[in-house]
């Protein structure tokens, strides 16, 4: 039996996402039955208005997953964090703010949210989707999770840690 170059990369991309999927699976997972919450295909997440501060508009970020997945934890804002407008990346990168390491819980019923703060004296480009990676107390989930929803973003953009709540 031949074995190609393309079918070589098959096998070695999935003896990695095996790899991977285990050590993912066993950080954020909280008792192992069912897939976690955690991982961006088991969950949505959404982009909405939210109030603004002195100098700042909010947009709110919500995550929810529908039932049949298990619970894990979440801690921190999530990091490689990029906006997108009509399928073009911005060139706006993101900071953080706030406590890095209080533990939410996420999962069916246990909806969080995390909060993307934007100057309002900067020049801001108009957005469509955020792409991000969502951090467990003990490091980075793999995988990318999206977010889709109106907003502008600027220079300073900043986002917060996720907590509890829709």
């Amino acid at each position: 039996m031949r074995t190609t170059r393309k079918s070589a990369a098959v096998l070695a991309a999935a003896l990695l996402c095996a790899a991977g999927a285990g050590t993912a699976q066993a950080a954020p997972a909280r008792s192992g039955g069912a897939p976690s919450a955690c991982r961006p295909a088991n969950h949505t997440a959404k982009i909405t208005d939210a109030p603004g501060s002195a100098g700042h508009h909010h947009y709110r970020v919500t995550l929810t997953a529908p039932r049949g997945y298990e619970a894990c934890d979440l801690a921190g804002s999530p990091a490689g964090v990029h906006f997108s407008y009509r399928g073009s990346q911005s060139r706006v990168t993101a900071g953080h703010y706030g406590d890095q390491r209080t533990k939410v819980v996420f999962g069916p019923g246990h909806p969080v949210h995390f909060d993307i703060q934007v100057p309002n004296n900067a020049r801001s480009v108009p957005a469509d989707e955020v792409s991000f990676t969502l951090r467990a107390p003990g490091g980075d989930i793999p995988g990318t999770s999206f977010a889709e929803g109106r907003l502008a973003v600027a220079a300073g953009t900043l986002i917060g840690p996720v907590q509890s709540g829709a």
